[in-house]
């Protein structure tokens, strides 16, 4: 179960296509240019409101802030965007965030950092499990507005006056890694520089995040799906030694073992999450397991049905076919299980199990065990 090595730069540019600078070649979508009017918008927020550039007229000072969920660098800096947002709340300035992607853009190998994409619903989910305490409003529908502010990548920052002119264009600060202390404060130097009735200093800064995705990306999904349709299926047999050999999780990665069984429908059902999951998460630790552990699984009959099943499906990770009766697959694991299929675990490496679930899964719970664990995060 080795993996392939990325460096890190590989792994952004796959991952989310970062951009270092406010003009790139072939670029169709510019940025509003310092100095420029707000344009106006009608977008929906995630608490039922309909949200106009007026909805903010009380406040001299108006921060936008183009951000999504899946985006690990708009992740890094949620917290950050929280108590900016507190920290100006009484000092005349509203914060405002928007989200520019289309869902339909995005491809699941760009969510290896996220439990969460970038529709409306999951939005709601995302402000909620994080207590935002500001606007969010989605563009993703139209993306009529992000054309018209022209952010570059998630997180981009736009800083109005009172006359809703644009003073500052970039980034939050100079440090990507939450747990590291940013050198420059660059979305707070220019909002103390407006409060105290200056221009900012510096009033554009390069961005770094991940690529917004424009409606015109919607069209890769096409490809995607013709490539993973390629990947090959393949199922080998492992037994009660081997099963046990696996639980020690001798790699680096993060194992979702799923024990299912062709006779029963929840594991039919559930197949194509795992799928998914293997899709947004393998470029990462990680790495898929499944087991057939039907009885039936010793003679032919039963295997072919499961590579048939496994081949319909797509799942082109690892499978397996227990050969042995399925009382040796419960002993070998936790002999207080009652057996009953199917069996979701998540195990770090060493062994230790921190997720286990018999029956169906929440997928999205799955997700976000997933992506919070240690091995896996949700940050560079």
């Amino acid at each position: 179960m080795k993996k392939p090595v990325y460096s890190f730069t590989l792994l952004v540019l796959l991952l989310c296509g970062l951009f270092f600078s406010f003009k790139q070649p072939g670029y169709e979508h510019p940025t509003l240019a310092i100095g420029a009017q707000a344009p106006d918008f009608n977008l929906p927020g995630i608490d039922g409101k309909t949200y106009t550039l007026s909805s903010f007229k009380s406040s001299p000072v108006l921060v936008i802030v183009f951000t999504c969920n899946h985006c690990p660098t708009a992740q890094a800096y949620e917290d950050r965007v929280i108590q900016l947002t507190s920290d100006y709340k009484d000092k005349g300035v509203a914060v405002v965030a928007i989200m520019p992607n289309d869902p339909q853009a995005i491809q699941l190998d760009e969510l290896g950092y996220t439990d969460m994409s970038d529709s409306f619903v999951e939005m709601k989910l995302r402000a909620k499990n994080k207590h935002y305490n500001f606007p969010y409003l989605y563009d993703g529908a139209t993306q009529s507005v992000s054309h018209a502010y022209g952010p570059i990548a998630t997180p981009h920052v736009f800083i109005f006056d009172k006359d809703r002119k644009l003073r500052y264009s970039g980034r939050i600060d100079d440090v990507e890694k939450p747990t590291k202390t940013p050198h420059t404060q660059d979305t707070r130097n220019a909002l103390n520089s407006l409060l105290s009735g200056k221009m900012p200093d510096v009033a554009t800064t390069k961005v770094f995040g991940c690529s917004i995705k424009w409606a015109e990306k919607a069209s890769w999904h096409q490809k995607a799906e013709a490539e993973w349709a390629k990947e090959p299926v393949k199922l080998e047999d492992i037994d009660e030694a081997g099963f046990k050999t696996l639980l020690q999780n001798k790699t680096d990665s993060l194992l979702v073992i799923n024990i299912w069984s062709t006779s029963d429908g929840v594991s039919l059902q559930e197949l194509p999450k795992f799928v998914e999951m293997n899709r947004m998460y393998r470029r990462r630790n990680f790495e898929m397991v499944s087991i057939n552990a039907l009885d039936a699984a010793v003679d032919s009959t039963g295997r072919t049905m499961a590579l048939t099943v496994l081949k319909q499906a797509q799942a082109s990770f690892i499978n397996y076919n227990f050969t042995g009766a399925t009382a040796k697959i419960r002993a070998a694991f936790d002999p207080t299980w009652p057996g009953a299929l199917p069996y979701t675990l998540l195990v770090e490496p060493g062994g230790k199990i921190v997720y286990a679930k018999q029956g169906a899964i929440d997928a999205a719970k799955v997700k976000k065990a997933i992506v919070d664990d240690p091995v896996i995060g949700r940050y560079y």
